[in-house]
């Protein structure tokens, strides 16, 4: 079992992606062995796992996409239409509610649009939110349209006050992921927002010592010129990718810029953290429905009253 930790460990501010933009289906186009065979993974010269980035020290940041998180890791959202505020969906029968005490909330996702919103047009940033201030490490993601296609992912492992947390990284996300170009107001009808805190840090006892769809992982490892590295997938990736531990291991590799072939000698000197995340999902939609009162004369294009978080 993994050692417990409440926080990270103490480490520079950096971010790191969590997953890739495209599905590769990893057993179709390589092999993976638990003996000393080389592995060949999709995406380590020309496949499309080549878009996933390494961290970059001198920047603090790396580039990362997301996925939808696993069941029962977020707060299914519906607008109530008397309050126009978002309230969690009830769960079907036999289902844990597992919102309950969750410290994530819709209102961040429309803080994170408040802030995209008046970066584009020029308005004065909002007032500070109402919701929790407490540090944590955190992701913000953007997706547009009805394929919820990535557009920007950017989140950091160092434990940030989730005001002024969620307000540099919605727009580092929104404009500086290095695979996209900014995102515009001409795309904002089209867009989600997700917020994804991270939790329960635990350093596991071997690279296999975590679950598929429960955790996240951060690996270290030094790549074949000697140079420590670290790459991260958000708990939700494996499961959607309908990757084993070994295809995600291997695929993290490339993700971290590891260009050998992978034995399983070198997957044992790996060192793993597992996480949990709880994430939260709004589109466009709703957030406009849950701002409708901060909106003059009924157009969608007038700046939010600054006053709603005083």
């Amino acid at each position: 079992m993994g050692k417990r930790r409440c926080v990270p460990p103490l480490e520079p501010k950096l971010a790191a992606g969590c997953c890739g933009v495209k599905k590769p289906k990893l057993s179709g186009s390589g092999t993976h062995s638990h003996g000393n065979q080389s592995t060949t993974v999709p995406g380590s010269s020309s496949g499309p796992l080549q878009n996933h980035q390494h961290v970059d020290s001198s920047s603090g940041r790396e580039n990362g996409s997301d996925l939808t998180l696993g069941p029962g890791n977020s707060p299914i959202t519906r607008m109530n239409p008397a309050s126009g505020a978002l309230s969690p969906l009830p769960r079907p029968n036999g289902t844990a509610n597992t919102t309950k005490n969750l410290v994530v909330t819709a209102e961040m996702c429309c803080y994170c649009f408040d802030v995209l919103y008046c970066h584009l047009y020029g308005f004065p940033q909002p007032r500070l939110p109402r919701f929790t201030n407490d540090p944590y490490p955190l992701f913000v993601t953007w997706k547009t349209g009805r394929d919820k296609r990535l557009r920007g992912c950017i989140g950091t492992f160092s434990a940030m006050n989730l005001h002024s947390g969620l307000r540099e990284y919605t727009l580092t996300s929104a404009l500086k992921d290095s695979r996209f170009p900014p995102l515009t107001r001409e795309e904002l009808p089209k867009l989600f927002c997700s917020v994804s805190l991270l939790t329960n840090f635990e350093d596991a006892s071997d690279y296999l010592d975590w679950e598929v769809g429960v955790h996240g992982i951060r690996i270290e490892f030094i790549n074949e010129k000697g140079i420590k590295r670290t790459a991260t997938y958000l708990p939700e990736v494996a499961k959607e990718q309908d990757w084993d531990q070994i295809q995600t291991i291997d695929s993290l590799l490339r993700k971290g810029g590891f260009k050998a072939p992978i034995t399983n000698e070198f997957r044992k000197s790996i060192k793993l953290t597992r996480y949990r995340s709880e994430k939260v999902t709004i589109s466009y939609a709703e957030y406009i429905a849950s701002r409708q009162h901060c909106f003059q004369n009924g157009t969608l294009h007038a700046p939010p009253l600054y006053n709603h978080y005083s």
